[in-house]
């Protein structure tokens, strides 16, 4: 009996450790996914001229102002204004801890302009621990950059 409750709790815990965002720094040159350089990078200001409804090779830099809470699978980075781009990580490759937040980065990966549905949204306001009234209130779906990002550096 002793065995089945251990390892019933073992596998609570291993669950609950596998859905938190990963530790560790996030001090200049730190990179996350496939190593990528500040070389060619362009300002997150250019993105909207660079990018269509097709898939465009980018390497961009910006100011991360949101990090996803639950597991780190998502960022996103200020546009002038009160815009943001949506950042996912390729095929969920790698994770950010959440310290990434105010950092400025280069992501290497693609963009492009989207859709994106009301049940998206919702699950990623989710993610972000917003409010029931919050989540609730997302009744349209949004017109949006996405990139895809396969490689992060902190600047």
């Amino acid at each position: 009996m002793k065995t089945i409750a251990f390892l019933f709790l073992a596998s609570i815990l291993s669950v609950a450790v596998m859905a938190q965002p990963p530790k560790g720094p996030v001090t200049p040159g730190t990179t996350f996914g496939e190593i990528t350089t500040t070389g060619n990078a362009v300002p997150i200001a250019q993105l909207p001229q660079l990018v269509s409804d097709k898939e465009t090779v980018v390497k961009v830099t910006g100011v991360v102002t949101e990090v996803c809470p639950k597991k780190g699978c998502w960022i996103s980075l200020a546009l002038p204004g009160d815009e943001k781009v949506f950042v996912k990580m390729k095929d969920y490759a790698f994770f950010v801890p959440v310290e990434l937040k105010g950092k400025t980065v280069v992501i290497d990966g693609t963009a492009q302009r989207i859709t994106t549905s009301v049940d998206e949204l919702r699950h990623y306001a989710e993610d972000a621990k917003k409010s029931k009234e919050e989540i609730e209130a997302i009744t349209e779906s949004k017109e949006e950059i996405r990139l895809v990002a396969k490689g992060i550096r902190v600047q």
